[in-house]
């Protein structure tokens, strides 16, 4: 959520970088409701004054003697009446003007950074780097994973369809067991390079969701639990970041890196027609997310570094890709700046995003209201958020299956992961 002391005291340059992300957002309603907030908290604050100054008078009034039904004590007490029965009219209109303004910043997304490159979609995104280019096998007639998982007998779809509805996948015999597999190593992976592993909830309540940025925008993607305050994580991102939600931490304790696995779900309401076959946009999904709340100082360098330990991942396990930073106009609601790391898949001819790591500033911060404090320092200030897929494993196992693909028709496993699966093929 935007400070909203920052769009009071800087409405233009704030609509101009929201207007970088297109949208049509617009600051103008949130102003008119906190001028009109401000003027009656103005006048209600001189009311309680003058309320206040009624009560000390007539109380001195009282102390010296004077007689309780005099006429000027009367008309002070009448006078100390009207401005209770005013005040007790003002205070719920000023909370109603209150919980307008905090649900329309709810609806408002992130400031683009100053660093993040302008552009109205996908297409105006900058490559900044690739990985692995010899690592691109040469083989023509590669089929897509889907084809070769079923041929292998690992995946099937057929009977999920049965058991849910489309956009389901059963993994079955060495593809349960490499699934498996990508989450230790990924996991491995993590925790050595300093995060801390988390098995947080699956089902997260509606604060949780809104925290993260996931509501109230994104509520038609997300499956809810309708007799119960809860939902379905689309990602761990969520219960990580309320994990300190109302906490004020120490500054000695950042930065804080959490690791997740956790089995996703989403609803893919925009999505029709888009990847209906394969693993790369199924309504359930397995992925391991990173997380860091860092000190503000510093937040930037960490989104490198976070950026790194996903392109880790896919470097170990030798499959090619690229780094794209992502324009204004395709940033996620919560993010001010983006990398995604999009992985080669053959049979398509082109890369497809497998992790996007991202730096929110405080943005979930103050929907959350996580703060630190430093010694010595008064008051608090809100943590910096980042968050990283580590990455999304129904997406890796299409990237295995297709770039590891050998003409006889198995699939080598790469070499990180034999140790997991005691075997060296599909």
């Amino acid at each position: 959520m935007l400070d909203l002391k920052l769009i009071r005291e800087n409405p233009e340059q704030v609509q101009e970088r929201l207007n970088l992300r297109g949208g049509g957002y617009d600051l103008k309603p949130i102003l008119d409701l906190d001028q009109q907030q401000r003027s009656l908290e103005v006048e209600r604050s001189q009311l309680q004054a003058r309320s206040n100054e009624i009560g000390k008078l007539v109380g001195q009034k009282m102390k010296s003697g004077a007689n309780p039904q005099d006429p000027e004590i009367q008309a002070l007490r009448d006078e100390g009446n009207q401005i209770k029965a005013t005040l007790s009219e003002l205070e719920p209109q000023e909370k109603e003007l209150k919980a307008q303004i905090e649900a329309m910043l709810l609806t408002i997304p992130n400031l683009p950074s100053e660093s993040t490159p302008i552009g109205k979609s996908e297409d105006e995104n900058v490559e900044v780097r690739r990985w692995g280019d010899e690592y691109i096998p040469q083989n023509p007639d590669i089929l897509p994973h889907w084809e070769i998982g079923e041929k292998l007998g690992i995946l099937n779809f057929e009977r999920s369809v049965k058991v849910a509805q489309s956009r389901f996948v059963t993994l079955i015999g060495a593809g349960a067991a490499l699934e498996r597999a990508l989450i230790q190593f990924m996991l491995d992976q993590h925790t050595q390079a300093g995060y801390t592993e988390v098995l947080p909830p699956i089902l997260v309540n509606t604060a949780s969701l809104t925290a993260s940025g996931q509501l109230p925008k994104f509520a038609e993607e997300s499956f809810q639990c309708k007799n119960d305050d809860l939902w379905l994580t689309p990602t761990a991102e969520v219960p990580i970041n309320s994990f300190h939600r109302d906490e004020i931490l120490a500054a000695e304790e950042l930065p804080l890196y959490y690791c997740a696995y956790t089995p996703c779900f989403r609803r893919e309401a925009g999505s029709y027609g888009r990847d209906t076959r394969g693993l790369i946009r199924l309504h359930q999904f397995n992925k391991v997310e990173m997380f860091k709340f860092v000190h503000p100082d510093t937040s930037m360098a960490e989104l490198e570094t976070l950026t790194q330990s996903a392109e880790g991942i896919l470097q170990a396990l030798q499959l090619p890709y690229r780094v794209i930073e992502l324009c204004t106009g395709d940033l996620g609601f919560s993010a001010t700046k983006t990398y995604d790391l999009e992985v080669w898949l053959p049979s398509a001819g082109k890369y497809r995003e497998i992790s996007s790591c991202s730096n929110c500033l405080d943005f979930q911060a103050r929907r959350g209201n996580t703060r630190f404090k430093e010694a010595g320092k008064k008051g608090t200030q809100l943590v910096h958020t980042l968050n990283g897929s580590g990455l999304a494993i129904g997406r890796t196992m299409s990237a295995i299956l297709e770039n590891y693909q050998q003409p006889d028709g198995t699939v080598r496993i790469p070499t990180v992961l034999q140790p997991y699966l005691k075997r060296d093929v599909l």
